[in-house]
């Protein structure tokens, strides 16, 4: 692999694994178990891409170039998800998985101050208990989560544009090898 190539990929390998791991944290604050689970498959992905760079590895780098795609559809579906395109909607259960958990961001925000009901509460709702409404945020919560997942498409886009490149690399390698 050529060392240029190989600069960049293991470059996008970090600045993936750190935006990765950021987002990782918030979702975990908020109980948000699909994400969750995605950005677990989506580090284990980058660090394989990360040690096929580093060690000329041809299937670790196919591994990590179908998952580039996968992840691709993921944020896109999260951006829609969250931008409620179409008949999705942000009060749905798909991305906490029936848990009733919101994220993070909804109440925690910039400037956000969250008004809640407490005269209702029961026990099942008091960790994951919707405020009845949220004043003074600087900038909506599914605005930063449609970012978050903004920069996860544009790291993966970046990715695969080298795409074909990596094939390349990777076609070269098997010949050797």
């Amino acid at each position: 692999m050529a060392s240029s190539s190989r600069c960049y990929l293991l470059t996008i390998c970090i600045m993936q694994l750190v935006v990765t791991i950021q987002r990782q944290v918030f979702d975990f604050l908020g109980y948000m178990w699909a994400p969750i689970i995605g950005n677990f498959f989506h580090i284990i992905a980058v660090i394989l891409g990360f040690f096929g760079g580093y060690h000329c590895r041809p299937k670790y780098l196919t591994v990590y170039s179908v998952w580039m795609w996968i992840w691709l559809g993921w944020n896109i579906f999260t951006i829609c998800f969250y931008l409620e395109v179409g008949t999705l909607s942000r009060d749905s259960d798909i991305l906490n998985i029936g848990t009733e958990s919101r994220s993070w961001w909804e109440v925690n925000g910039i400037g956000c101050q969250p008004m809640y009901n407490f005269t209702h509460t029961t026990e099942d709702h008091v960790l994951f208990s919707k405020p009845i409404s949220i004043e003074g945020c600087l900038l909506e919560y599914y605005y930063v989560e449609c970012i978050q997942a903004g920069v996860q498409c544009l790291l993966a886009v970046r990715k695969s544009a080298r795409f074909y490149w990596s094939c390349y690399n990777s076609y070269t390698l098997y010949r050797r090898g």
